[in-house]
């Protein structure tokens, strides 16, 4: 998956910080559907879709696990996190450092995330 995104965003015409970002962001969000949409249990399907426009890249990610409601996220405190030593729980946080869009929405069963990064000298 990784190397799938990486391949299409570097074909893009994007640098290597930002193919990197990109790769981060995408193993973020999946690993997000996998520990909270499917609960981690069993083999699950993920829809990874890479879309090329004249100024941007999408990546849409698709599952039919339980929804994340964008709307009860809250930016996490960073001071706090770092004193109570918890791993985990930054992945949307670092979703939205690394990329110029995150949208959600779920429709019919299916939720989608899609991670947007502009080209350069396009937004």
């Amino acid at each position: 998956m990784r190397q799938f995104v990486a391949k299409k965003a570097d074909s893009a015409g994007f640098s290597e910080k930002d193919v990197e970002q990109i790769k981060i962001a995408v193993d973020e969000a999946c690993t997000n559907v996998i520990k909270h949409a499917y609960n981690g249990e069993g083999e699950h399907v993920i829809d990874i879709a890479v879309i090329l426009s004249s100024d941007k890249l999408t990546v849409r990610i698709r599952d039919r696990g339980r929804a994340f409601d964008p709307e009860t996220y809250a930016e996490p405190d960073l001071i706090e996190f770092a004193k109570s030593r918890k791993s985990g729980g930054l992945g949307v946080h670092i979703m939205n450092r690394l990329m110029d869009r995150v949208e959600y929405k779920t429709k019919g069963g299916v939720n989608e995330c899609c991670l947007v990064k502009y080209l350069p000298g396009s937004n």
